[in-house]
């Protein structure tokens, strides 16, 4: 990855920057998906690079307000073209021109989407659909069960191909290596890819 651009969210009094967090990135995702190089697979990758530790409740959203996309020619960032896809957005963000990553960078991260067997909505969803209960029903068969929520952060993101709304957590950690893979069209590793980290 040798270019990058960089998205901040701006902080608005009468909008949560969660709130914010999802209509950007699920454009960014929809403009991945429109630019992938196969089934879904992206060249571009993401990174949040004020994404906070675990669990950090002294911040105001855990993902920071800053996202970075990541590509391996500026070519392609061009072809992206990302102002366009947030044009409507043009209030809420602001996209800075596209550089060369830093030639001394040392540390890499690797973004993951990390799954969370612990998600009621989800785990009722997929209970209602087995037993043919309805969604209620189904939701209330787990009322008992302690939901321990992964502490990662998370964007709510609406599924394009399933027509449902999910939590997708991210699980940024920082390596030492740099290491070649695919990406998803949400721009995460499918498997240990990373990007650099300055």
């Amino acid at each position: 990855m040798k270019y990058y651009q960089d998205i901040t969210l701006l902080p608005d009094p009468e909008i949560t920057i969660g709130f914010i967090w999802q209509k950007v990135y699920q454009q960014v995702h929809i403009a991945l998906a429109e630019n992938k190089i196969a089934e879904n697979s992206s060249a571009i990758a993401l990174a949040f690079p004020q994404c906070s530790p675990k669990g950090n409740k002294n911040v105001a959203f855990p993902l920071g307000n800053k996202l970075r996309i990541f590509a391996p020619s500026e070519e392609l960032l061009d072809k992206l073209a990302i102002n366009s896809w947030l044009k409507r957005f043009s209030d809420h963000t602001h996209i800075t021109s596209i550089k060369a990553v830093p030639e001394n960078v040392s540390e890499y991260v690797c973004v993951k989407r990390k799954q969370c067997k612990t998600n009621l909505s989800r785990l009722a969803r997929r209970r209602a659909k087995r037993k043919d209960e309805t969604f209620e029903q189904a939701l209330q068969h787990y009322a008992s069960f302690n939901d321990e929520q992964s502490k990662l952060p998370f964007i709510n993101v609406n599924s394009l191909s399933k027509s449902e709304q999910f939590r997708l957590f991210i699980d940024q950690k920082k390596v030492s290596e740099a290491t070649v893979g695919e990406f998803t069209c949400y721009g995460l590793s499918k498997e240990q890819a990373t990007v650099p980290w300055f």
